[in-house]
């Protein structure tokens, strides 16, 4: 089965990548990935307050996915699979891409503003034509309209 690895957060282009991805595995039997990543700590020199730090930011990000998930259960039927993982975002990313035969296409919101983020400079970079499967790049200033005439 295709399957499309999506990376979301809190911006407003992870929607949008999150809405593309979803409607061409909808059309083409495909599934989705959300992966959730947690920045790595800082270290904090009191064990208990770090711990309590990771532990709200996981919270968050479990929070995001799974709402990000229930949208796109109620948008286009598709229950998509969710990794919530803790370090760098490259790092476990292409770790993910190598380790997931399935995945059909890493895909990232660039966002509507500004220098592209972390993982679309790094995966559209100089290692781009050395990547496992396609890479799209989904601008975020793309309407829901022209999300699902793309798509």
């Amino acid at each position: 089965m295709r399957t499309y690895l999506v990376v979301v957060d809190e911006t407003p282009e992870a929607e949008v990548a999150l809405r593309f991805a979803a409607r061409r595995a909808a059309k083409t039997g495909g599934a989705v990935r959300i992966l959730a990543l947690i920045p790595p700590s800082e270290f904090v020199q009191w064990g208990g307050v770090q711990a309590t730090i990771e532990d709200e930011a996981r919270q968050r990000a479990e929070a995001l996915v799974t709402g990000a998930a229930g949208a796109l259960t109620t948008e286009s039927g598709i229950r998509p699979s969710i990794t919530v993982v803790q370090g760098d975002a490259v790092t476990i990313v292409r770790k993910m891409l190598e380790e997931s035969s399935d995945v059909a296409a890493l895909v990232l919101g660039a966002a509507a503003h500004g220098p592209p983020g972390t993982l679309v400079a790094h995966f559209a970079g100089a290692d781009a034509g050395r990547m496992p499967c396609p890479i799209m790049i989904i601008p975020g200033s793309l309407d829901s309209e022209a999300i699902d005439l793309l798509s």
